[in-house]
């Protein structure tokens, strides 16, 4: 048995996601991914309301991480350059957490159900960004425009990364905030970083 509550909780996730890869979504149980885990299903249900719930237990992890990282950001930053700091300061976590991250990915896009789920997530997720901004002093619509602006190009830069992991995620936000800026000047306009 698992000796703590971190410690059963990564091999719920684990069992989940090998039983989801396996089998399919729809046709693993929470039983069958308690008995995988070595866990009573009682303790599956302590951790997770229900078996989608595995599959977006770093959501909350990553909004408290950049919650914190927004609010910390020098107050002479701007809104975008608060959340390009912000993703940066998480990078490394969300690195070490590719080995869930990738699989969990693959399992959601098979999955219409969860699609609906990781959109909802997502929209929670920009929210609070969002929030955290209007903290700082950030009018509210701009502060739902920079959200928004901020988690597409984090979206862009992870797709990116899982693409080529070579580079680093780092070096993928770098080129995703650097393609955002040049959205917005003329085509032989030569960029200069602007949200560092």
């Amino acid at each position: 048995m698992p000796r703590n509550k971190e410690d059963a909780r990564r091999r719920l996730v684990t069992a989940a996601l090998e039983l989801f890869g396996a089998s399919g979504f729809d046709q693993t149980t929470a039983a069958q991914i308690a008995a995988r885990a070595g866990v009573t299903e009682r303790t599956f249900f302590r951790h997770f309301p229900d078996k989608r719930e595995v599959l977006f237990v770093g959501q909350s992890i990553l909004g408290t991480a950049l919650s914190q990282a927004i609010v910390e950001a020098p107050p002479e930053c701007s809104p975008i350059a608060a959340l390009r700091r912000a993703f940066v300061s998480v990078a490394d976590m969300l690195e070490q957490n590719r080995q869930f991250s990738e699989p969990r990915r693959h399992i959601i896009a098979a999955t219409p159900a969860l699609q609906e789920r990781e959109v909802a997530k997502h929209a929670a997720l920009t929210q609070m960004v969002a929030e955290t901004l209007q903290k700082r002093g950030v009018e509210s619509r701009r502060a739902a425009l920079a959200a928004q602006a901020g988690m597409a190009v984090l979206s862009y830069a992870l797709n990116g990364w899982f693409a080529d992991p070579s580079s680093g995620l780092v070096h993928h936000l770098d080129r995703a905030f650097e393609e955002l800026q040049g959205l917005s000047s003329p085509p032989d306009h030569k960029w200069a970083p602007a949200f560092k």
